[in-house]
């Protein structure tokens, strides 16, 4: 999962492409009510393609706690976390392409102020390559600090206030205190910042402010049309849907589907999306229709700094072929499992009671049970 704070990319090992059964779509529904058991998990709404065309949708669990609300709608929008932020490196990378940027250009020379009101060092010698790959150095402005085990921390802010609004350069502002975390390209460590950084180079760049970017080069040519950038509080999902909950210090799970626009770090994870949507722009992706190869390698040759964090959801053949991508933050989990030749994928969102650490999704099953329910 790609945390809104903290990134885990788990890529399956690579195996045998698998012929995807006709009687698979009668069992996205099914999968859906036994992911729907998994304790902590209030809702979950998914939806399987196969070359564009859907295997089905499903929902269970309910849109409220404690089973109120009735049922989400399979179609429902979710909040898609860090899997936005391929899609903003994918229109920075687009503006490459157009010459109005270079992936060698210095984060002080894109964004002066960063420079004279101090906020991140080494900006003199950061590039857009550094940022895109989590290789810059930046610290996180996300978690205050991680859990012994490592793995993401407590959010830094108050997870419960839902109308301050937040600037980009604020959230930027908060990481400046904390020490850098590698000298400029020498390992990977994530960072949001990077990508709160990136989506401010975009509006630079372009004069236009960072949704409409996403909507003109993205959501627009793939007929994403149900997709969108939040960016102010108190903005919400539009439509019905899932509400996700976080536990209070009381540990009493409190609805957070007002979750601060603001806090998503706009390019670190503010994307809206559906499960078609968000699959049609990996297909469109991973088939290399969004960007010339040497653009793309940039994102997905990813930096054996990185291969700590390779994982895989099960050990059956069926699912070998899969990597995975997703994203997490207060209240919810979304993640999209996606065949390396783009014909196929599986996206998800859960919504919780409880803190996304606290739940364990092994999703193997549900992969096969849909894409090759014989095996």
């Amino acid at each position: 999962m790609l945390a809104a704070g903290v990134a885990m990319l788990m890529v399956a090992h690579a195996g045998p492409a698998t012929a995807v059964p006709a009687q698979s779509g009668g069992n996205v529904q099914k999968a859906m009510e036994e992911l729907a058991q998994i304790p902590g998990v209030v809702g979950v709404v998914g939806g399987a393609y196969i070359d564009g065309k859907s295997l089905g949708l499903g929902s269970a669990g309910s849109r409220l706690l404690d089973g109120e609300g009735g049922r989400i709608p399979p179609n429902a929008r979710f909040r898609i976390w860090s899997q936005t932020k391929q899609m903003v490196a994918t229109v920075v990378l687009k503006l490459v392409e157009k010459g109005e940027l270079g992936v060698d250009d210095k984060l002080g020379d894109l964004l002066p102020e960063v420079v004279e009101k101090d906020l991140v060092t080494r900006a003199d010698e950061i590039t857009v390559r550094q940022m895109i790959r989590h290789t810059s150095g930046i610290p996180d402005w996300y978690a205050e600090k991680p859990n012994p085990d490592g793995s993401e921390g407590d959010p830094s802010f108050d997870v419960f206030d839902f109308t301050t609004p937040y600037r980009p350069l604020d959230l930027v502002r908060w990481s400046r205190d904390r020490p850098r975390t590698g000298e400029p390209g020498e390992k990977w460590t994530y960072s949001n910042t990077n990508y709160t950084l990136l989506g401010m180079i975009i509006e630079r760049v372009t004069g236009h402010d960072l949704a409409t970017e996403l909507r003109t080069r993205l959501f627009e040519p793939l007929g994403m049309t149900r997709s969108y950038l939040m960016v102010k509080p108190p903005d919400g999902v539009k439509g019905p849907h899932g509400h996700g909950y976080y536990p209070d210090t009381d540990g009493r799970p409190r609805d957070v589907d007002r979750y601060n626009a603001g806090l998503a770090g706009a390019g670190a994870g503010g994307v809206v999306s559906t499960a078609h949507d968000v699959s049609a722009f990996n297909r469109a992706f991973s088939q290399g229709k969004l960007l010339p190869p040497e653009l793309q390698r940039i994102l997905t040759d990813r930096p054996a700094a990185a291969a700590h964090l390779q994982g895989h959801s099960s050990n059956s053949s069926c699912s070998d072929d899969f990597s995975i991508t997703g994203g997490l933050a207060p209240g919810s989990v979304a993640m999209t499992f996606y065949s390396a030749d783009g014909r196929r994928q599986l996206a998800l969102s859960f919504t919780l009671s409880v803190k996304p650490n606290a739940v364990r999704l092994d999703l193997g099953k549900a992969v096969e049970s849909i894409f090759c329910p014989s095996s």
